[in-house]
């Protein structure tokens, strides 16, 4: 069922519920007014009777001339007939003709009879039921007694709200049929931009044509949906593009050794069989560096590559300091330390450093100096790396941290970018200037959220 359809289906079945209950409401609303008019006009009748029997007390000599003259001077309206009843037995009926004859029900005749006080009740008939009222009259000297029954052919009344109810049940199947076709129209206009998504990301699917874009005019939630689709768009085609831009450069960095190995493996004789040896290991060396890094490149992509904890900042800068004083034969400085404990991957962080000391170390000579130092800064965690060597240039400090991008001839010309890779997965990132008294100074900048200290610190950074 396509989802046009589905709309279509929900919008009857709603449209349908509020016709049925408001088709249900007022059924009970003309019954009930209905019920409340039959009442008033059978109370109307009995007043207009007491009142003409008062008028008539000096008057009339007996009860059935009472009745008599008032059957006389009074008509019944639609649906509506009167008779009289004298002594126990019906005696006067109303001239005009009535749907049915009620004065011959005996059993209504001796419950006006026996009435003492106004009575009202319900009776059958052939022409259906009747709401009747029986009001009853006694006349000074006269020993008999009388009542008026007038009488209602509720039922009769009644079909006038059942034709009420067949227009309005007529009018409601009218308004679900409308409904119908306007969801349908509007639906399909509604719609329109989300086929257009799906045929474009078929034929995107199909090809390798990634420059398609939805035009799709206005400022609703469908033109908003386009807009998040062309965007989306833009991000795949970007990644295209730079996953043809790595993969040449892959090859091309990886092209070179091998193409060195190769050669000098053709040429190798006894005498320089070490030598060649020599080379070869090397050149094997730096590729395998290369797909290591490339690997933890890709890896930096997927989900799972931070493993956070509790970090304490001060061991680990520390430790990394430990740990670097054998890379060369420099002046190494400690300039601050953060005293805190966030939550982050510490050997990720390690690793980060390492590599920017191992930079330094490249750009520095022997006795060069060289610093490391963390502090918190704007709600955030600074770590950092200093030298004293030339510095980088600033039309190189936004391009050094893309992949292959060398600032120099040793390296693989990843380092940098691997050390990006973590500071965007921390959710920070990784700028370079220029140094105090000259050099660069590399600066890793995360989110820091600080965690009260544990009485067993664990040692995630190691």
């Amino acid at each position: 069922m396509s989802a046009r359809t589905r709309i279509v289906g929900w919008v009857l079945l709603v449209v349908a519920l509020a016709l049925g209950v408001a088709s249900s409401a007022t059924w009970s609303l003309l019954v009930t007014r209905l019920n409340d008019r039959v009442t008033g006009e059978l109370e109307n009748e009995a007043e207009k009777f007491r009142a003409f029997a008062e008028s008539q007390d000096t008057v009339a000599r007996d009860v059935r001339q009472l009745l008599t003259d008032y059957l006389a001077v009074t008509s019944p309206d639609r649906n509506e007939t009167y008779f009289s009843v004298v002594g126990g037995k019906a005696d006067r009926y109303s001239s005009v003709p009535a749907p049915a004859e009620l004065h011959t029900d005996r059993g209504l005749v001796a419950q006006a009879a026996e009435a003492h006080a106004s009575r009202m009740g319900w009776a059958s008939s052939t022409a259906g039921k009747v709401r009747y009222l029986a009001v009853p009259v006694r006349v000074t000297g006269d020993p008999r007694r009388g009542a008026l029954v007038v009488g209602l052919f509720y039922d009769r009344e009644r079909r006038e709200v059942a034709d009420v109810m067949r227009v309005l049940g007529g009018t409601s199947l009218a308004a679900v049929g409308v409904a119908g076709i306007v969801a349908w129209l509007v639906s399909g206009r509604v719609l329109a931009p989300v086929r257009l998504v799906r045929t474009t990301a078929e034929q995107i699917s199909g090809s390798s044509d990634l420059s398609r874009r939805l035009t799709v005019p206005g400022h609703d939630d469908v033109s908003a949906l386009a807009g998040t689709f062309n965007r989306m768009l833009d991000r795949l085609e970007r990644a295209f593009a730079v996953q043809r831009e790595f993969l040449d450069d892959a090859g091309h960095e990886l092209r070179t050794p091998l193409t060195v190995v190769r050669g000098h493996l053709e040429l190798m004789g006894d005498d320089d069989r070490e030598e060649t040896l020599d080379l070869v290991m090397d050149e094997l060396g730096r590729m395998n560096r290369i797909v290591e890094d490339l690997l933890l490149l890709a890896r930096s992509e997927q989900p799972g590559f931070l493993k956070p904890g509790t970090v304490p900042v001060a061991e680990l800068t520390v430790d990394v300091l430990a740990k670097v004083r054998t890379l060369g034969a420099r002046e190494w400085r400690l300039d601050e330390v953060a005293d805190a404990h966030v939550t982050a991957d510490g050997q990720r962080l390690t690793q980060a450093l390492l590599q920017l000391v191992a930079n330094a170390v490249r750009h520095t000579a022997d006795g060069g100096r060289v610093g490391i130092g963390t502090a918190l800064r704007d709600g955030g965690l600074a770590l950092w790396v200093r030298d004293d060597g030339p510095g980088v240039p600033p039309e190189l400090r936004e391009r050094i941290f893309e992949r292959f991008v060398h600032g120099e001839r040793n390296g693989t010309g990843l380092g940098l970018a691997i050390v990006s890779s973590i500071a965007h997965a921390h959710g920070g990132r990784v700028t370079v200037g220029d140094a105090p008294g000259g050099g660069a100074l590399f600066t890793i900048t995360i989110p820091a959220v600080q965690e009260e200290e544990a009485d067993g610190e664990p040692d995630t950074h190691r």
